[in-house]
């Protein structure tokens, strides 16, 4: 007779932090079902990405808007025969709307840490709240590979007018919660129509421009790489200068170059992935995530 696998939930939600008068404040929430105080979280939603999660089920819960930061820890625990993994952000507060009480969660507080340390239910959720506590601030650099574009051989025309297949342009529509779960205000790109349409859907939903340079496509990285690493140079130090989140649209056999350049190590990106660097005011990169598509 066989056995059922054991069920696996996966899950992501946020350390908000912001100033209070003697001490930070921490986002906590309150659900009447368990009668518990715990940290802003919630299970992944179809195709989405765990950053969108984070921030999604952090506004669902607390009518707060964040965008997050450094990654935190991940716990996991056991739940109904199967275990909960799940993934938190340190979350900065950008908007705060009025919470309707419901059965899920019928109170958001922010606490003082102290107060919430003692509070919490949970105790793997107190190693969190330090952890976040101690973390940097830096601003996120996104280096995106473009989405699914059709093939090589079933394309006549200019490559570097070779448009995204149908996969492609829903990865492009999926990208759009994980740019604003970073606050993505700054798009750059390779001239290539795959990389600019990669992001055109965050550009519209929040009327950006996508700065395109023909510095990022294949065919220039492949005589200019030098160029390629001065550019990016110059976008991460503007990135980090200017605190303005930014994501930059690339092609595969240009990426290495790219993330070399701000100090990564090469690594390989799937169509629609992300790479988010942590920029240090001075330009260090302090964290580092990848983020898959799901499609």
């Amino acid at each position: 007779m066989g056995t059922n696998a054991a069920k696996s939930i996966t899950a992501a939600g946020t350390v908000v932090l912001r100033p209070g008068e003697e001490e930070p404040e921490v986002l906590m929430v309150h659900r009447p079902r368990y009668n518990d105080w715990s940290l802003p979280k919630g299970k992944v939603a179809g195709d989405e990405y765990l950053p969108g999660c984070a921030v999604r089920e952090t506004h669902e819960e607390t009518a707060v808007t964040v965008r997050l930061g450094i990654p935190v820890s991940r716990i996991t625990y056991p739940v109904g025969g199967g275990t909960k993994s799940v993934s938190y952000w340190r979350g900065h507060p950008v908007g705060e709307g009025a919470l309707t009480p419901n059965h899920e969660v019928d109170e958001a507080a922010w606490l003082p840490v102290s107060l919430a340390l003692e509070l919490v239910t949970y105790a793997d959720e107190r190693p969190l709240l330090r952890q976040a506590l101690a973390l940097p601030e830096a601003t996120p650099l996104l280096v995106v590979r473009h989405a699914k574009a059709m093939a090589r051989v079933n394309w006549s025309g200019r490559d570097q007018a070779r448009p995204l297949d149908e996969r492609g342009r829903r990865q492009s529509r999926l990208l759009v919660p994980l740019l604003e779960a970073y606050g993505v205000e700054r798009l750059a790109s390779s001239t290539s129509v795959r990389c600019v349409k990669t992001l055109q859907p965050h550009a519209k939903a929040h009327r950006l421009e996508v700065e395109c340079w023909t510095t990022f496509t294949e065919e220039q990285a492949a005589t200019d790489a030098k160029a390629v690493a001065t550019l990016m140079k110059r976008l991460a130090r503007q990135t980090a200068e200017s605190g303005t989140p930014t994501a930059i649209c690339g092609h595969r056999p240009v990426l290495p170059v790219m993330l070399e350049a701000i100090g990564v190590p090469s690594r390989a990106l799937q169509p629609g992935a992300a790479l988010v660097a942590h920029l240090a005011p001075q330009g260090e990169v302090v964290a580092v995530e990848v983020h898959k598509p799901r499609v």
